[in-house]
């Protein structure tokens, strides 16, 4: 089994960059490997609770939830999302906020780094 930390930058729905990820995110747990997610920059987007995208784009908070489901654990920065004017009531249940000290921590101890 090997330790992923996934950093998406990118926000929901304008590119797929962020949707690329979460499918990564998606084949690794199905493949037996620990995954984490942090959230930088839009990339907190993704967490945010009520997404409500049209019925031809994949709704990637739903994505999320489910891989949190599966066992990821979700980090989201705090100055990325206070930045954005959201709270902890605005993301989807079960995304930690957390400062960097904390994604130092994971890219320390992690096997792979990805970043998207």
């Amino acid at each position: 089994m090997v330790t992923f930390t996934l950093i998406i930058n990118e926000a929901p729905y304008a590119k797929e960059r962020a949707l690329s990820a979460l499918r990564f995110a998606w084949t690794c747990e199905v493949e037996g490997h620990k995954m984490r997610i942090w959230l930088f920059e839009n990339g907190v987007y993704l967490a945010k609770r009520g997404q409500k995208p049209s019925q031809s784009l994949t709704n990637y908070g739903q994505m999320l939830e489910d891989l949190m489901k599966g066992g990821t654990e979700v980090k989201a920065c705090v100055v990325c999302v206070e930045a954005r004017g959201l709270t902890k009531a605005d993301l989807i249940d079960g995304v930690k906020i957390a400062t960097v000290h904390e994604l130092v921590e994971w890219t320390v101890n992690s096997d792979k780094v990805i970043v998207f």
